[in-house]
């Protein structure tokens, strides 16, 4: 008979144990041939050597994530110790890398998708990302949770939103209120991600003190922005002197997410984007990474993907008969002047 006892003085115990046990019941299912006590802050194992330090292992990943993140939800425990199937296990690494953020009330917030993951990775290693795709993506999304993760890491000290203030098919000047008034419901999707993210009292307390600012593009213009961690969301609409005037607000020590979906391009037709000039011009710089999210990433109602999917396919077909009429037009003036 062996015996083993292990601390929990480093993490919460409640996190550990769960609500009414359910954690650690979920503990003694797994591991059905010790007997496991748990006191106070401690947990003592007995039974066969090999059985307890495969307990004492496993228990260890715990600690060791809840030390990390703070929170785990039943399903990682379970995964931490291997599902009740005999499933492999996922290590303390591989569930941490997944997670961006943890939101109110132990909400969990992380990268879902193939590109959302490599935004995550990127982001180590660069200092400026372009984030393009369609709608629903989870490009806004991700970047904030990256920007809250860095606040609440120490790695910046403030986060800075910014979006154009561009009418979608309404007119800014007929919205009621004074300027902020006006703005704001241009900004509510990157309010919407910091409620998810951040507790209202704390999140209020950001805002009061401008630890986190949300601002329209055209209110960077004379700034250096440093120590920051900055998103221009909805880019597309951002003409060419907009989006140099960003890029070049940008300090030292600084990280810049920049997000867009060219599809969605409302600047008036004399006015050319400067997201598509600037994501081809600045390619291959170092320290500058480029995602393109597709159809694949959208996270949103599964109808989304096959209307991107239509709309997609609806633009191929007239940009095929676009050229059809302008190769039948080259034919036409060529026998004219034969």
């Amino acid at each position: 008979m062996t015996e083993a006892i292990i601390n929990l003085e480093t993490v919460n115990p409640i996190e550990f144990f769960g609500i009414n046990n359910s954690k650690f019941d979920i503990l003694k299912r797994k591991f059905p041939l010790l007997k496991i006590l748990s006191r106070g802050t401690q947990i003592k194992l007995s039974g066969q050597a090999e059985e307890v330090a495969a307990a004492q292992g496993k228990i260890e990943q715990v600690i060791k994530y809840l030390e990390r993140n703070g929170h785990l939800s039943e399903n990682y425990f379970s995964r931490i110790l291997g599902d009740e199937e005999g499933g492999e296990p996922s290590t303390v690494d591989e569930l941490s890398n997944d997670v961006l953020v943890f939101g109110p009330n132990g909400k969990v917030i992380k990268a879902k998708t193939q590109n959302q993951k490599l935004m995550a990775a990127v982001s180590e290693k660069n200092d400026i990302i372009f984030a393009i795709g369609p709608a629903g993506t989870g490009k806004t999304y991700t970047a904030v949770a990256l920007a809250v993760r860095a606040l609440k890491n120490k790695a910046v000290r403030k986060i800075i939103l910014t979006r154009p203030a561009v009418e979608a098919g309404e007119s800014l000047g007929f919205l009621p209120g004074d300027l902020k008034e006006k703005i704001d419901p241009y900004l509510r999707p990157l309010y919407d991600a910091l409620d998810d993210m951040i507790p209202s009292d704390k999140l209020n307390y950001y805002m009061a003190n401008r630890i986190i600012e949300i601002a329209p593009l055209a209110y960077m213009r004379g700034r250096t922005l440093d120590n920051s961690f900055i998103i221009l969301d909805e880019a597309q609409n951002a003409t060419e002197l907009q989006l140099k005037m960003f890029l070049t607000r940008i300090g030292p020590s600084a990280k810049a997410i920049i997000t867009g979906d060219l599809t969605q391009i409302d600047l008036p037709k004399n006015q050319k984007s400067g997201l598509i000039r600037a994501s081809r011009i600045l390619k291959n710089i170092e320290g500058i990474a480029h995602i393109q999210l597709d159809e694949a990433d959208v996270v949103r109602h599964r109808l989304v993907k096959a209307i991107i999917r239509a709309y997609d396919k609806e633009q191929e077909r007239e940009e095929e008969v676009a050229e059809i009429r302008k190769n039948r037009e080259r034919m036409e003036k060529e026998n004219e002047n034969v």
